[in-house]
């Protein structure tokens, strides 16, 4: 037997081998065999941890929801909106006047953070509702619209009314119960202002219903339970409180019409429409819990109803948060936001018959259409708010960033929408703003501003030294470049005048200033003009800086003629006696103006050619429509001219006529204007 059968650990022996190489032979076989003893053994454990976790590795849902208690019981019973308290702290607003709110709200990030496209990632977090734990609430919004997969809401669609709005959300409407069941909550503002609109919608509902197939003429009718019916009604109100007027969701469309006729009116001024929409995704959050494969109960739609711009702004993330986690599409049938502004007059018609129903004017918020003014408050008359209101082609920033963010639509609504003409005052309907422009939507939708998060506006500007100059621009108010001037010139005396024109350059001098701060404010955002890609804001900028340096050469080439004139000038006929200033094209004072007018129409100029169709482009029009310089021209005055009348007496009793008394004494009584 040889010895390595003997002894499988020892190594053969081979004759006549030296004792000491056969030890070092044998020291190098022991180890050999060691580390293949546990390089086996690495391998046997790599195979027995794999087999143990071949049962934690299992198909992963990311839509699935993990329930760690029993599902909750979902037919309880709605609960009133009895009260809603709305905190009082100061928030940003839109359309902030100040640069320091700028950084006030980047640094509001983490309460105003950016809900990304649709479909959103959500973190792992536990519900109201029991210890659910969801990954996802949904992986794309169960709310009707597959088109909502990728994209977000629309955000300026023009309608002549009301009732062509509903017809558009009555399409959305069967789109989601096509896909289950739907509840349709309608959210009306109870200012006075809607009246009208209320009653419009309460008699399109005749329709709306018999379209969606569910048209009822009483409760009596139904065969089966209002909670099995396949559209579902409830209504709230809102004004400085919100209110549920629906204890359950209903079917029946008497009494669903019967509820938007008897709202009452809220005089408060106060419209809280944020709060409403985020008191109604907290009131029905229970009808889009996935409870099976099937997914949520049902489908829910918001329809808001309001002519203003809302007064709880601070709530407008809150309320996209809880939409978009819900999947709840916003529709607003609302005003048109007038351009860069913040308030419009409406005309206001008592709408009690029994009152004077002669038109008044009323000042509402209906506007701006950004977070931020992206206009410089330059005017034509002397002041800004006296001129010509124009429609932004968008609503109110707020509303419309809601339905923008939940994929729903905004609707601006107005009855006398005209593209093709000025709208005049006398043609507007009661209730409605006045505004003279209108443009088509399908010019305006390149147009549309950035609906992002207050922070991420913010820091988008600051990025940019186009937008960052504009917006500092913007903020600076009150700013009037040479109105209604003084252009006739009497020559009594030379030392008449010259005082005269004095007193004419002392009108004007104080306006140079701002001018001139506002065109070294604009300067530096030429810098980012060519990196700048956004039609909006090149548009804005553009106006801006052409109207800026249009207005700082009027005046102070205005100002250089008059004391170009006070040096004396001859009439070139004899007999005249008065000098006229008239508009020109043609700078005669110096070559620094002439260069500042050119750049000046080549920046309007290129608004007109690159924006047709625009707000931006009406208003750089009628800023090339005035010339940029001045001329004399001569002219004999008649100093004086005999009086006008041969006298008479200066009775000023006027005989009324019997039948003018009548009316003045049947003349209805007026009543001042409410809040609206």
């Amino acid at each position: 037997m040889t010895a390595s059968s003997a002894d499988p650990s020892s190594t053969p022996n081979i004759p006549g081998e030296d004792p000491g190489v056969q030890a070092d032979r044998e020291r190098l076989w022991d180890s050999d065999e060691t580390i293949a003893m546990l390089g086996s053994m690495q391998v046997h454990i790599i195979i027995f941890l794999s087999l143990a976790l071949v049962q934690l590795h299992k198909p992963y849902d990311e839509n699935a929801v993990v329930v760690v208690s029993p599902p909750p019981q979902y037919e309880e019973k709605l609960q009133t909106i009895d009260e809603i308290v709305v905190s009082e702290t100061p928030q940003t607003e839109v359309g902030v006047d100040a640069m320091a709110e700028l950084d006030l709200a980047e640094a509001s990030a983490d309460v105003y953070a950016e809900v990304a496209d649709i479909p959103n990632p959500i973190d792992l977090q536990p519900t109201e509702l029991g210890q659910i734990m969801v990954n996802k609430i949904f992986s794309q919004p169960v709310a009707p619209q597959k088109r909502l997969d990728t994209v977000k809401g629309s955000t300026g669609v023009g309608v002549a009314g009301a009732k062509g709005a509903v017809d558009q959300i009555t399409a959305e409407i069967m789109l989601a119960a096509e896909e289950r069941p739907t509840l349709v909550v309608w959210l009306f503002d109870q200012s006075g202002s809607l009246t009208r609109q209320r009653g419009d919608i309460r008699d399109r509902f005749d329709r709306i219903y018999d379209e969606l197939g569910i048209l009822q003429k009483s409760a009596d009718d139904k065969k089966t339970k209002s909670s099995d019916e396949r559209i579902l009604t409830s209504i709230i109100g809102f004004g400085e409180k919100v209110e549920l007027y629906t204890e359950e969701p209903i079917s029946d469309l008497e009494e669903i019409k019967q509820i938007v006729e008897n709202l009452p009116v809220d005089s408060s001024g106060v419209e809280r429409v944020f709060t409403a929409i985020e008191s109604a995704a907290k009131q029905f959050k229970p009808l889009r819990r996935n409870i099976g494969p099937r997914g949520p109960k049902r489908n829910v739609l918001f329809v808001a109803v309001t002519d203003e711009r809302g007064d709880d702004y601070n709530k407008l993330e809150s309320s996209i948060t809880s939409c978009r986690q819900l999947g709840i599409p916003v529709y607003v049938i609302g005003v048109p936001a007038p351009f860069g502004r913040e308030h419009t007059l409406v005309k206001y018609v008592d709408p009690d018959p029994q009152y004077d129903q002669s038109p008044q004017w009323a000042q509402v918020d209906q506007g701006p259409e950004t977070f931020l003014p992206e206009r410089i408050q330059l005017s034509f008359t002397g002041n800004f708010e006296e001129e010509p209101v124009i429609d932004s082609g968008f609503g109110p920033y707020g509303l419309t960033r809601l339905c923008y963010e939940t994929g729903g639509t905004y609707f601006t609504v107005h009855p006398n929408r005209n593209t093709t003409r000025k709208v005049r005052r006398g043609e507007l309907e009661a209730f409605s703003a006045e505004i003279e422009y209108f443009f088509d939507p399908s010019a305006m939708a390149r147009y549309s501003p950035d609906y992002l998060s207050q922070a991420d506006y913010v820091s988008a500007v600051k990025r940019s030294p186009l937008r960052m100059s504009l917006v500092q621009a913007a903020t600076i108010r009150n700013v009037n470049g040479i109105q209604r001037p003084r252009l006739r010139f009497v020559k009594r005396s030379e030392a008449q005048l010259a005082g005269d024109l004095t007193n004419a350059q002392q009108d004007a001098a104080p306006l140079e200033p701002t001018l001139i701060r506002l065109a070294a404010t604009l300067q530096p955002g030429l810098a980012g003009r060519d990196e700048e890609s956004s039609p909006r804001w090149l548009a804005g900028f553009d106006l801006a800086y052409g109207r800026v340096l249009a207005q700082k050469v009027r005046t102070e080439t205005y100002n250089a003629v008059l004391a170009q004139a006070k040096q004396g000038m001859p009439f070139e006929e004899a007999k005249n006696n008065t000098w006229i200033l008239e508009p020109s094209d043609e700078i005669t004072v110096g070559s620094k103006w002439q260069r500042e007018a050119d750049t000046a129409k080549e920046f309007l100029t290129r608004v007109v050619e690159d924006n047709p169709g625009t707000p931006w482009a009406l208003l750089a029009k009628r800023e090339l429509d005035v010339p940029i310089g001045w001329k004399w021209k001569e002219t004999y005055t008649e100093l004086d001219p005999p009086r006008e009348g041969g006298g008479g007496n200066n009775n000023n009793n006027v005989n009324v006529p019997q039948d003018d008394k009548r009316r003045m004494l049947d003349r209805a009584p007026k009543r001042p204007v409410p809040k609206l």
